[in-house]
């Protein structure tokens, strides 16, 4: 299932990049805090609203949550994520080996 959210394909890409590890434990301030510096969220967000992306990620099976805190979440990734370039549009996909092979572009959903 593709996402159709620019914020969790930001999330996919921030774990790619950081903790694309499923040995490694991390937690969504960890995320948050990157996502914040790079301007890829809204600066009216706060933790509390991006408890649904996460969600959604441990819901697909991308996440799981092994530990929470009051409001700081800590993940594992069930598997690593890859990044891979769609034919059609050109823009970066991240998921994992087991999801299906598609565009995570909600105006593209090609096959990659």
């Amino acid at each position: 299932m593709p996402d159709n959210s620019p914020i969790t394909t930001s999330i996919r890409k921030v774990i790619f990049e950081n903790f694309n590890d499923d040995d490694l434990r991390f937690n969504n301030d960890q995320i948050f805090e990157i996502l914040k510096q790079n301007e890829m969220v809204d600066p009216s967000m706060t933790i509390d609203s991006m408890e649904v992306y996460f969600k959604e990620l441990c819901d697909a099976e991308i996440l799981r949550n092994i530990a929470q805190n009051f409001t700081t979440q800590w993940f594992k990734l069930f598997e690593p994520i890859e990044k891979i370039q769609c034919g059609s549009c050109k823009k970066e996909s991240y998921i994992t080996q087991s999801e299906n092979r598609t565009c995570q572009n909600s105006s593209c959903d090609s096959t990659i």
